[in-house]
């Protein structure tokens, strides 16, 4: 039997365990793997998520969560993140981090947490995937074969190999492009403004000028914020020695579309491959119409997929995966 000050004294550890773990509740601010949220329960917190909220219906509850995992649905701003007044932790169930204000939760000591281990194999092999399916032309042939033309001259490609590879950014999905380009006999070289040290038997690592110098096929590997907006413009383009491919996988604002326009018509861009377009909508899941884009859908030597990149089966549960180790590896 234990004694009365025993039991009292159990009830209120019980009662203190109790409210430590509902003051544990995370806020699914967009849908991801059921595995993150599987893995993210037996780690003892409660798991919400409300479809049809939006931002000023989020804000009046943000204020009872511990953790907030989003993809892109909304910006996770100052304001946003002033209501939050229990948050430890933000995961972004993805590679970008542009829709949350990193320094202000950094200031309100609010951990921020991404994934883009989960999605770099993905972008890698899309990246590939697009290159080579404008060099072989294979959207206009497939077009004509189902109208039943056939048509072999007039859809003679053009082979990667001998061709110098010129990669801006060499973090995880740069990385995983370059090594994907292994076996194309083709020659890989980079440049990334923030790290040094890195050429592997993947990559020889060089300064921006060698890339304007040797490029053939330029891809962009690079965050979006205030540095590279718009990085890819017409200015950019013409420091180019050749004329050239241009594959972005990254961001649609780190390119001008008018720019790259121009560029095709001139024909000092060759073609382009295209993930994204800077006409996005803030959540990826909409594009807004635009004369450019107009121009841009006309024109056989570009390839276009609606940010797909680092969007498979694969990816989506690494992604999960990758965001549940990091929050059971913080000391909550």
């Amino acid at each position: 039997m234990y004694s009365t000050l025993t039991c009292v004294t159990l009830f209120f550890a019980n009662v203190s365990f109790v409210f430590k773990m509902g003051k544990r509740k995370i806020l699914f601010i967009d849908t991801t793997h059921q595995a993150l949220v599987d893995r993210l329960e037996l780690q003892g917190f409660e798991c919400d998520y409300f479809a049809d909220y939006r931002r000023q219906e989020l804000l009046q509850i943000a204020d009872k969560y511990t953790g907030i995992i989003i993809r892109s649905k909304i910006k996770l701003d100052a304001d946003f993140l002033m209501r939050c007044s229990h948050l430890k932790f933000i995961g972004r169930v993805g590679a970008g981090m542009e829709n949350i204000d990193t320094d202000f939760a950094k200031k309100q000591g609010i951990v921020c947490l991404n994934a883009p281990e989960g999605n770099r194999n993905a972008v890698g092999e899309h990246a590939v995937g697009m290159i080579l399916t404008l060099f072989n032309k294979l959207i206009t042939a497939d077009n004509q074969v189902r109208k039943g033309k056939w048509i072999r001259e007039g859809n003679r490609g053009y082979e990667l190999g001998g061709l110098t590879v010129g990669i801006i950014g060499y973090g995880n999905t740069g990385g995983s492009f370059a090594k994907k380009l292994k076996g194309f006999d083709v020659e890989v070289i980079a440049y990334d403004k923030y790290k040094q040290n890195y050429s592997d038997e993947f990559v020889k690592e060089l300064e921006m000028v060698d890339l304007f110098e040797r490029s053939d096929i330029v891809s962009v590997h690079i965050p979006f914020n205030f540095e590279t907006e718009y990085l890819v413009d017409a200015k950019f383009i013409n420091k180019f020695r050749k004329n050239i491919y241009v594959v972005n996988t990254s961001r649609g604002k780190i390119l001008r579309t008018s720019d790259l326009i121009k560029c095709l018509k001139s024909g000092k861009v060759l073609g382009a491959c295209l993930d994204v377009l800077e006409y996005e909508e803030l959540s990826f899941e909409n594009m807004k119409l635009h004369d450019d884009f107009q121009a841009l859908i006309t024109m056989e030597n570009v390839v276009l997929s609606p940010h797909i990149a680092g969007w498979t089966h694969e990816s989506n549960y690494k992604m999960a995966s990758v965001i549940a180790d990091k929050i059971e590896a913080l000391d909550l």
